[in-house]
């Protein structure tokens, strides 16, 4: 029978979620390995865990879901408190229910839900983050939120986010479609960037973040943003921002899998 999981996690110490053996065959801490280790404890059987995104070394996620096979049956509220036993206080299985064998968390996935947590105005010590540190990136300027509000509108749709992802990306196709993208105020010098959309390309979110930033500093006005994303010029869109900010909030499937535990996916005027 096939199980499904909603997966919290840190993403700091770890090397991203897929396994992977480093060139000089040193040990990299993954997501997928350190859950995959627990979920063979309690289902004493091998294990292959598939996940519905591939996080980047140093991303969380709130609502990642995998699946795995397994031979024996065990009540999913019982599978909870059987994996979180065996998992370090970096990753939390927060949810389980039993699938159909056909469902694929990647090929059946509809649409996913990223935030990205930013600190600004941070040339004042006492404004940079501490505690939450990794969880936000931040810069030292002040930043025109408003700005960035109405810039953000321009990324919704379909287009061709060649500009917004590395040249080598491996992928046929560059068109994507965005279905939200806000900027949301949460604290006086704290935002989050809240993006949802049909699938994303390597490192699309954080240098749409990193375009934000552009505008919300004044070097980027928000009418640039359809120039930019038409040129399909990597040069011309932001940096890319650092993987400390991003969180996989959400995967939604046709099913309607409810994932009570992420984020509303309404808007912030709706919130």
């Amino acid at each position: 029978m096939r199980y499904r999981m909603i997966v919290a996690y840190d993403g700091t110490d770890f090397h991203g979620w897929q396994k992977q053996v480093h060139p000089d065959r040193r040990y990299l801490r993954t997501v997928q390995d350190v859950l995959e280790k627990a979920v063979v404890k309690v289902m004493r059987q091998p294990i292959i865990l598939t996940g519905a995104s591939r996080t980047d070394s140093g991303v969380h996620a709130r609502g990642q879901v995998v699946t795995f096979d397994a031979k024996n049956e065990i009540p999913p509220d019982k599978l909870i408190l059987g994996f979180n036993s065996w998992l370090p206080d970096d990753v939390q299985v927060r949810a389980v229910d039993v699938v159909d064998n056909k469902f694929n968390p990647i090929n059946h996935c509809t649409s996913k839900g990223y935030t990205y947590s930013l600190a600004h105005g941070c040339s004042n010590p006492l404004r940079k983050p501490l505690f939450d540190r990794h969880f936000h990136a931040f810069t030292a300027y002040a930043l025109d939120i408003e700005k960035m509000q109405e810039a953000a509108k321009h990324f919704l749709g379909e287009h061709d986010f060649a500009g917004f992802t590395k040249l080598n990306h491996g992928r046929k196709t560059t068109v994507r479609r965005i279905d939200t993208c806000e900027v949301c105020k949460t604290e006086e010098w704290k935002i989050i960037i809240n993006i949802a959309g049909a699938g994303f390309l390597w490192n699309m979110v954080r240098i749409i973040a990193g375009t934000l930033l552009e505008v919300g500093r004044g070097y980027t006005s928000p009418d640039a943003i359809p120039e930019i994303i038409a040129s399909c010029d990597r040069r011309r869109a932001g940096k890319t921002m650092p993987a400390q900010g991003l969180s996989l909030e959400w995967v939604a499937f046709d099913d309607q899998l409810p994932n009570k535990l992420a984020i509303s996916k309404k808007p912030c005027s709706e919130k």
